[in-house]
């Protein structure tokens, strides 16, 4: 929240940004009976852009011709190697991928968590396994 410029509202979660209606006010010259007369008006309008967005979880195994990514650190929870690499690897190259605003570039710098370690070893022993007893009983 502290990087938006909206207001905080009382009761509101804090991963919840309202969004407040814009006004803007101007002046216009208009012919009225042959005469130039200067109107002001005033819009109000809720500032918004449709967009669709998705989770890091559910862009796996997807190419994007463009996408903006956000890896500014989330109001709540937290970000790791393994959702940043899975956030900037989704388009079809460096060219078409726009960062939404800053963020801590020493994420870049952690390690992996150690269960995350122990899993990938785990898994590339039975990886291991299952190649020799494949080529054992394919070879027999």
């Amino acid at each position: 929240m502290d990087r938006t410029r909206t207001s905080k509202l009382s009761n509101l979660q804090e991963s919840v940004i309202p969004i407040e209606p814009a006004t803007r006010t101007f002046r216009i010259k208009v012919k009225e009976n042959g005469n130039n007369v200067v109107r002001t008006v005033r819009r109000q309008q809720f500032p918004m852009t449709a967009a669709y967005a998705f989770t890091d979880y559910r862009s796996q195994g997807q190419t994007l011709p463009c996408v903006i990514v956000d890896i500014a650190t989330p109001p709540s929870g937290g970000l790791n190697l393994f959702n940043l690499y899975v956030a900037l690897s989704r388009s079809t190259g460096r060219h078409h991928i726009r960062l939404l605003r800053d963020f801590d570039a020493t994420i870049f710098q952690k390690s992996h968590c150690e269960e995350l370690l122990m899993e990938d070893e785990r898994l590339e022993e039975q990886n291991r396994k299952t190649w020799e007893w494949w080529n054992e009983i394919t070879c027999s």
